[in-house]
C-alpha cells in the first residue's frame, strides 16, 4: 500500500518532538469519560482490569484500547480516544495490562511488548458478550508494537475484527531500547526503569525461587531489566530473543486486517527500524504516515482532541461497516 501522505500540521510551539511528548505525557487533561471497570479471568489463572465507557446511545461497535509502558488505562492518550469514539457513538474498552490497574498481578510473569496472548483474551471476552458486532483496536507504543504482531500472526483473525491504528509503534523493539537508552532520552529511560524495578520489588519476596536480590540489584538499565526479568518471566532465552521475537517488524508483512501505523519522524524512541516503508508498499492492509512532527504519542492539536484520535475515527469510519 503506498505510503499516505500526512496532513498533521502541529501548532508553532509542538514542533518540538521533546515538548510534544512530555506535555501530552504530563500536562494533558481529559474530562468527561466515565469509565466502569470489569475484571476478566486469564486462562493461566491471572486477571485482567477492563475499565469500559460507553456511548450515549447501544452500540454494536467496540474499539479496544491498549496503553504503553508502564501506562494505565486512565492515561489521558487512553482517555482522550475513548472520549471522541465515544461520542461517536462507539464503545471503548481500554486494557490495563498485568499489574497496571493500581493492584498487583497474581503470577510471577506480567505484561511485554509481544503478549499477544492477553490481547486476544481481551478479544475472545468481548466476543463472548455478544453486543458487538464490529471490533476496533487502537495501540500506542507498547500497545501498538502488540496490536500489529496479533494481526500478523499466524491465527485466524475474528471476523468482528475490522481495523486497527498503531501509534508510536516500536515495531523494532531492539533499535527502539537503543535508542531509549541513548544520552538525549536518559530522563525517560531512567523513569521507566524506576518505575519497572517498583513492580518488581514486591516479587522478590513472592517468588524468591524465580529471583534473587542480587538479580534484582544487578539490573542497572532498561535492557539489564529485560535480561533478568521480561525474558526469563516470559519464555524467552534472553533481552535478544525477547526483542527479536517480539518485535512486530516481523509479522508486518502477513497482517490480514486494515492497519494504520502513525510513527512521527521526530519520534525519538524510535529507530530508522520503525518507519517500514518496505513493508507497507507490499502490504496492501498497512498504511503507514510518518508526520514530520508529533513527538512520542503526541500529536496536539487545538481542542484537546489530537490529531491521532481523529486520524483512528476516520479509519475505523472507513473500514468498518
Amino acid at each position: 500500500m503506498p505510503i499516505i501522505e500526512s496532513t498533521y500540521k502541529p501548532l508553532f510551539w509542538t514542533k518540538s518532538g521533546f515538548i510534544s511528548t512530555v506535555f501530552s505525557g504530563l500536562a494533558r487533561k481529559v474530562n468527561g469519560v466515565n469509565q466502569i471497570r470489569e475484571r476478566i479471568t486469564l486462562p493461566d489463572t491471572d486477571f485482567l482490569d477492563l475499565d469500559w465507557s460507553y456511548a450515549n446511545k447501544e452500540s454494536e461497535k467496540v474499539i479496544i484500547l491498549l496503553h504503553g509502558l508502564e501506562g494505565h488505562a486512565q492515561r489521558p492518550y487512553l482517555t482522550g480516544a475513548a472520549k471522541l469514539f465515544n461520542d461517536n457513538g462507539i464503545d471503548a474498552c481500554a486494557v490495563n495490562f498485568r499489574g497496571c490497574s493500581g493492584e498487583p498481578n497474581l503470577l510471577y510473569r506480567s505484561y511485554h511488548s509481544g503478549a499477544t496472548e492477553d490481547l486476544d483474551a481481551v478479544i475472545q471476552h468481548i466476543i463472548s458478550l455478544k453486543k458487538y458486532k464490529e471490533i476496533y483496536i487502537k495501540g500506542i507504543s507498547l500497545g501498538a508494537n502488540m496490536a500489529l504482531k496479533y494481526a500478523g500472526e499466524e491465527r485466524d483473525v475474528p471476523k468482528e475484527l475490522k481495523a486497527i491504528i498503531a501509534v508510536s509503534a516500536p515495531c523494532d523493539l531492539k533499535g527502539s531500547c537503543e535508542e531509549l537508552l541513548s544520552f538525549k532520552n536518559r530522563a525517560y529511560a531512567i523513569r521507566f526503569l524506576d518505575h519497572l524495578k517498583q513492580k518488581l520489588k514486591p516479587k522478590l519476596q513472592q517468588f524468591p525461587e524465580e529471583i534473587s536480590v542480587s538479580d534484582y540489584k544487578s539490573i542497572k538499565s532498561l535492557i539489564d531489566f529485560d535480561h533478568v526479568y521480561t525474558s526469563k518471566a516470559h519464555g524467552f532465552k534472553d533481552a535478544f530473543d525477547y526483542y527479536k521475537r517480539a518485535s512486530s517488524l516481523n509479522y508486518l508483512p502477513h497482517i490480514k486486517v486494515p492497519s494504520l501505523l502513525i510513527n512521527a519522524l521526530n519520534d525519538s524512541f524510535l529507530s530508522s527500524e520503525c518507519y517500514p516503508v518496505k513493508e507497507a508498499k507490499q502490504n496492501s492492509n498497512l498504511f503507514l504516515e510518518m508526520p514530520k512532527y508529533g513527538g512520542h504519542v503526541g500529536f496536539i492539536e487545538k481542542g484537546n482532541v489530537y490529531y491521532n484520535e481523529k486520524k483512528a475515527l476516520m479509519f475505523v469510519q472507513k473500514y468498518g461497516g
